[in-house]
């Protein structure tokens, strides 16, 4: 085993460590508080459901830690050997059309994703299922998978082929700059499939349709135009065919913004709470977080670029991995590198991404309240979703940095109230 093979099998163990330590000591701190409904969740949660929702994270942190740890043991010969048996047994040196190098290597990456399946099906007939959320069927499961793999396939496919034939074309005529023109390709595309993956992708899993006429239509738009919004019109998305969970989501930029509400959502909420939720997505809008995402995207991606075109220039690197020589400056096998251990590297700066995201949710939340002219339909609305999602108000607050993205319900009142 090389050196660099042992640097990423011990990240590998590392995160697996990490990840285990703060469940565990997230687990102990459920169990402790479980005895005796705290305090500040009274206005929250009754007992029942603090019991409930303290039982259901418990259920998803136990999962969660087997399989992390079944990923960690399918990682490591993967690492080691499946990933240079394969490149050492299929060509994909650049005397090879990238069209059939992006073939091989969108099989190889797909191929890794079959054995989370049955993790998947638990996750949804076993562990949703117990707690109430899900309502999908098994033929619907399987019509989801099939599509996403066609899906994915396709995507991957065709994306990695006009990588491929990005790199090489480039960098004959642009030896030192070509990584930035070919990520500036490559950014253009994720635009675009920003703003195509709503109108056409997400209709493929779920019926997209405008809000209907009535009272609430007529509060949400008279909400948007006078926040500056201008929506042409707000989507209704029916998320109870598959899943309980309730949410809002916003997509999309300029022209082509939208937000989509979960259908469960309009059967929890009352009006005025449902105002307040979409005051809230306004909020990430009119507050630019999207260009402000978009901005660390473009930056994390040209980081990204521009390590790929080191790598291709580093032979050692090749043989430290065990791949033939004869793929030296070849990006498929660097590409699936990268997949294989980036998020290795990148969990130890996400609690960095979270703050952001959090902040972002302060901010939005600040701007709800501006716009209803007080906080308690926005935390009445808070309450309402903690309550029906299970979610657990109070949890181990190392966890909250490195898994979560929203503030919890807690921190949100206070500032809410200040």
């Amino acid at each position: 085993m090389s050196s660099i093979q042992t640097v990423f099998i011990a990240l590998a163990i590392l995160h697996w460590a990490c990840q285990l330590t703060l469940r565990k000591a997230n687990e102990r701190r459920i169990l402790s508080l479980r005895k005796k409904i705290p305090t500040e969740v009274d206005p929250i949660m009754d007992e029942k459901t603090w019991l409930k929702a303290s039982d259901y994270s418990m259920a998803k942190s136990k999962s969660s830690n087997f399989e992390d740890f079944f990923s960690l043991l399918i990682f490591i010969p993967v690492f080691l050997f499946a990933f240079p048996f394969f490149f050492a047994n299929l060509d994909t040196s650049l005397q090879v059309s990238p069209w059939r190098c992006s073939l091989f290597v969108t099989f190889f990456m797909l191929a890794l994703q079959l054995p989370t399946i049955p993790f998947d099906w638990y996750r949804q007939f076993r562990l949703e299922e117990k707690f109430g959320f899900n309502k999908s069927t098994l033929k619907l499961w399987i019509g989801d998978k099939a599509k996403g793999f066609v899906l994915g396939f396709l995507l991957v496919y065709l994306l990695l082929a006009l990588l491929l034939f990005s790199f090489r074309e480039i960098s004959a005529f642009l030896p030192q700059a070509w990584w930035c023109v070919s990520f500036a390709v490559f950014f253009l595309i994720q635009i675009l499939l920003m703003v195509l993956w709503p109108k056409f992708v997400l209709p493929l899993f779920n019926k997209i349709t405008p809000l209907e006429e009535g009272e609430l239509k007529q509060r949400l738009m008279s909400l948007a135009e006078r926040t500056g919004f201008k929506a042409k019109s707000i989507e209704v998305m029916d998320g109870s065919k598959r899943s309980g969970h309730s949410n809002a989501f916003f997509t999309g930029f300029g022209k082509f913004r939208r937000i989509v509400l979960y259908d469960t959502l309009l059967n929890q909420l009352k009006d005025e709470e449902v105002e307040a939720v979409l005051a809230h997505e306004v909020g990430h809008y009119v507050k630019g977080h999207v260009p402000k995402r978009l901005l660390l995207s473009f930056l994390s991606g040209l980081v990204f670029f521009w390590l790929v075109s080191i790598s291709l220039e580093s032979a050692w690197l090749y043989e430290a991995l065990n791949l033939p020589d004869l793929l030296v400056g070849s990006a498929s096998a660097i590409i699936v590198f990268f997949s294989l251990v980036a998020g290795y590297v990148t969990y130890w700066i996400s609690p960095l991404g979270n703050y952001l995201s959090r902040k972002h949710e302060f901010e939005a939340d600040s701007f709800a309240r501006d716009a209803m002219g007080n906080a308690l339909p926005l935390i009445h609305a808070l309450r309402s979703l903690y309550k029906e999602n299970l979610s657990h108000p109070l949890p181990h607050p190392w966890i909250a940095t490195f898994h979560f993205s929203h503030p919890t319900i807690i921190e949100r009142e206070r500032a809410l109230s200040t």
